[in-house]
Formats: structure tokens, C-alpha cells, sequence
């Protein structure tokens, strides 16, 4: 298809209504979303919204991979939009170019270790006073430090999900909302989210990361975290 025709075509296929509010949740959403969600939100029928995925999907819009975690019954798909969809003005385009740009220097650079973490861990300590569910520094607020990292992942796009182990949690990453850049330079990105977490429990004050995998080990990405004596 010619990219004339091609443009036409992605036209047509927002000009419907219904199809313009499913990609407008998939637009807003930090992570991807199954038909389910989406129909709940739009109060639409699940089978109703699931052609207009699809049709989304046949023009490039949107892509869709099977749900990671076991669930009974058939896995369901989780939908985002592709990484060269129009934006329609949500996500400033300038934003994910400075972010390439700013991690392709520091890795020139040769900014690795302690400096990223530090990094990463001041803006951890920034999201930690945002959170609603975490009252820093006090004492009755425990064990909710956990939850409110579990809840922080969420609302980045991480889709988060968390097993706790007596004192200790871990949290598995079923999406990288850095996608493309962690890609190409994991060793500057994998370490800003490491201090990005480290950051975040050293200011709730009662746990502590005690491993991270990131996209150099084999093991799925996750955190550890345990609950401080």
C-alpha cells in the first residue's frame, strides 16, 4: 500500500466513532489494554469492541500480544497502540525524541553505576511524596510502602504483578513502558528504574530492594523488595 493510501486508510478508520474512543483509551492508557477494560470504561460489549480492534490492528494502529500471566480459561490479548501511531496531540512527539536523545548521551558518555542510580533514585524519592498511598515517615502507614511501589509501577505502565513471601514482595514487569529506548541502551535506562525503585522505598521508610532483574538477565524483569525489622 502506498503511504498516501495508507494515510487514507488509518483516516477512514478513526473517522468511526466507536473505533475513535477505543483508540483514545489505548492513547491515555500508560499500559496496554485488554477488551475487557476496554469495554467496562466505554460501556460498550466486549463483543462489540473486538472487531473494531482488530480493524485497528489490520492498519497498523494498534498490535496485541497474549496476556503473560497464567489465567484459566482462554488467554485474552492486551492491546496498545504501535510505537509509529498518531498520537492525536496526547503525547507531545518532542518527548520520546528528547528521551532517546538525553539516554543515547549519557550512554556516550559513558554515565554508567552510582551517577544513574543517583538519578534514578531522586526521581524515586519525588514519585514517593506524589503517592497517595504512601504516607512517608510514618510509622502507622506500614506495610503499604509495598503497595504504593506495586501502585506507582501500575500508573507508569509497568503491569505490575506482586507475590508476597512473608516479609518480602516481588514484583514482576509485564510491560516496559520505555520500551524502544531500554532496547537500545539497557544498561543506562534498566539502571534509572533500579534507582527509580531504590529511591521510592528509601523514602517510605520501611523496605528496602534487596534484588532487581533487569532485561541482562534471563529472568523476567521484577523487583524484590523486603519489609525493614
Amino acid at each position: 500500500m502506498q503511504p498516501a493510501e495508507h494515510r487514507l486508510d488509518v483516516l477512514k478508520t478513526l473517522g468511526d466513532n466507536t473505533r475513535y474512543a477505543i483508540y483514545l483509551e489505548l492513547a491515555r492508557s500508560p499500559r496496554p489494554l485488554a477488551t475487557s477494560e476496554i469495554a467496562d470504561t466505554l460501556g460498550l460489549h466486549p463483543n462489540t469492541v473486538r472487531p473494531h480492534l482488530e480493524r485497528m490492528r489490520d492498519v497498523g494502529l494498534l498490535e496485541a500480544r497474549a496476556e503473560s500471566r497464567g489465567a484459566v480459561g482462554r488467554p485474552q490479548h492486551l492491546y496498545s497502540l504501535t510505537s509509529d501511531a498518531p498520537s492525536l496531540g496526547l503525547e507531545p512527539p518532542v518527548f520520546p525524541m528528547m528521551a532517546r536523545m538525553l539516554v543515547d548521551l549519557a550512554a556516550d558518555a559513558g554515565l554508567t553505576g552510582e551517577p544513574v542510580l543517583a538519578a534514578g533514585r531522586t526521581q524515586g524519592r519525588a514519585l514517593a511524596h506524589r503517592s497517595a498511598g504512601v504516607a512517608v515517615g510514618d510509622a502507622a502507614a506500614e506495610p503499604s510502602a509495598m503497595q504504593a511501589v506495586v501502585a506507582m509501577h501500575g500508573a507508569l505502565g509497568f503491569d505490575p504483578a506482586a507475590v508476597e513471601e512473608d516479609d518480602s514482595t516481588t514484583i514482576a514487569f509485564g510491560h516496559c513502558p520505555f520500551g524502544e529506548i531500554a532496547e537500545s541502551n539497557p544498561e543506562v535506562v534498566c539502571a534509572l528504574h533500579r534507582g527509580m525503585v531504590e529511591g521510592f522505598v528509601e523514602e517510605a521508610g520501611d523496605a528496602h530492594l534487596v534484588d532487581f532483574h533487569d532485561r541482562s538477565h534471563r529472568e523476567p524483569c521484577q523487583a524484590t523488595l523486603a519489609r525493614d525489622a
